[in-house]
């Protein structure tokens, strides 16, 4: 099976890993410290704060700004569903916002000002698919109305932008990401003093870590905030630091394949619309694409499976989920429906190659065509053949 997305891990992981083993400390120690080190350089920031996963990331920015009961926090709908559940952590409530177009398929700012309330605290922008939203329209929004601007930026690591649109930033080390520590994320945020609250809040809110101790000489520690145990280990941090070495080659390969993809579905399958044709930032984490109105979705994924080619959805839309319909009251998000309701994510990862694309577009193509022409034969056994009166 062709896999939407496989983790590139091998002798170099395994090393690190034995290393930490061998070491005799396995909990957040010096690797945790050196990988925040390395990832904030490598992408331009002052530093970083590592955590167990972005969820954790997202609920820390928003607990460590002082978000909660009574405000409310401007969110896609387009996402992960762990986007909006940072907002209900914090107490604080989900507003859906609906994306620019179907060929841009990010948060709209235009759209979000218009939901802008008194009690409206701050957005969180997802960079959907590795593409980044327009910084210059978030960042007038945001001074213009006060708010506080977290970029979602689980599909955009290994790229030049991300923390620069806003106040903070959280990102993702998951299984399927451009690199992975099976389970991870990150923090970092604009001011240093909320930077130094997440990681006080990342460890329970305890003035000193178990390995701090340790090296100190002294087991006495106070508890001055409440926090979490959203700590990350060495050993992700290991894998972590491998990772993170190949990440500009794995994105390279993305991108290569991506612009091969754009090239192929032009050719066989040019009425399926690829977003993000414009020249913009990308970590091309994602394939997503968005297929004929008239096409059965569900249909496509039987007939690609059955040809060993596995593809999936980003994403059901957050508000149509059953907890958010309960808790939540939505507006009409029209482009984030349609858009949800035809996408289809292609194969895309390192382990890929060119033929892999071709395969991919090749099957696609035979799937659209099919029912093409199974709605050419229905219509005809209609017109020759009419109902009775």
């Amino acid at each position: 099976m062709l896999l939407v997305s496989e983790p590139v891990l091998g002798a170099e992981e395994k090393t690190a890993l034995s290393e930490v083993i061998d070491s005799g400390w396995i909990t957040m120690g010096p690797r945790v410290r050196a990988f925040e080190e390395a990832f904030a350089a490598a992408h331009g920031l002052p530093d970083c704060v590592a955590v167990n996963s972005c969820t954790a990331a997202l609920h820390l920015i928003l607990m460590a700004a002082g978000i909660g009961a009574g405000d409310e926090v401007l969110v896609p709908s387009l996402t992960f569903t762990a986007t909006a559940n940072s907002v209900l952590y914090v107490g604080a409530t989900p507003v859906f916002v609906d994306i620019e177009s179907l060929e841009v398929p990010v948060i709209c700012a235009a759209r979000a000002e218009e939901l802008c309330t008194p009690r409206t605290r701050a957005a969180i922008l997802v960079h959907y698919a590795g593409a980044l939203v327009d910084r210059a329209a978030w960042r007038e929004l945001a001074e213009r109305r006060g708010l506080l601007l977290v970029e979602d930026s689980a599909h955009a690591v290994g790229v030049e932008g991300p923390g620069s649109v806003g106040d903070a930033v959280a990102f993702s080390f998951y299984g399927n990401k451009n690199m992975t520590t099976a389970e991870g994320g990150v923090v970092a945020v604009r001011d240093p003093v909320l930077l130094e609250r997440v990681r006080l809040m990342r460890g329970h809110g305890m003035t000193s870590s178990t390995f701090a101790r340790l090296n100190s000489r002294t087991p006495h520690y106070d508890v001055v905030l409440l926090g979490f145990n959203y700590r990350m280990d060495e050993l992700r941090a290991a894998i972590g630091l491998v990772q993170l070495g190949r990440l500009p080659a794995w994105n390279a390969t993305r991108r290569g394949l991506s612009r091969h993809y754009r090239e192929r579905l032009a050719h066989s399958c040019p009425d399926v619309l690829v977003p993000f044709s414009g020249e913009r930032a990308c970590a091309h984490h994602i394939m997503p694409a968005v297929l004929p109105r008239n096409v059965d979705r569900d249909a496509v994924i039987d007939q690609l499976r059955n040809a060993g080619i596995q593809t999936t959805i980003h994403y059901p839309p957050v508000h149509r989920l059953s907890l958010y319909q309960e808790r939540c009251a939505s507006g009409l998000l029209p482009i984030t429906d349609a858009f949800a309701s035809r996408e289809l994510t292609l194969p895309l990862h390192p382990k890929m190659t060119t033929a892999d694309v071709e395969y991919v577009v090749e099957m696609l193509a035979a799937a659209i065509g099919n029912q093409t022409e199974m709605r050419k034969g229905t219509e005809a056994h209609n017109e020759f053949n009419p109902e009775p009166v």
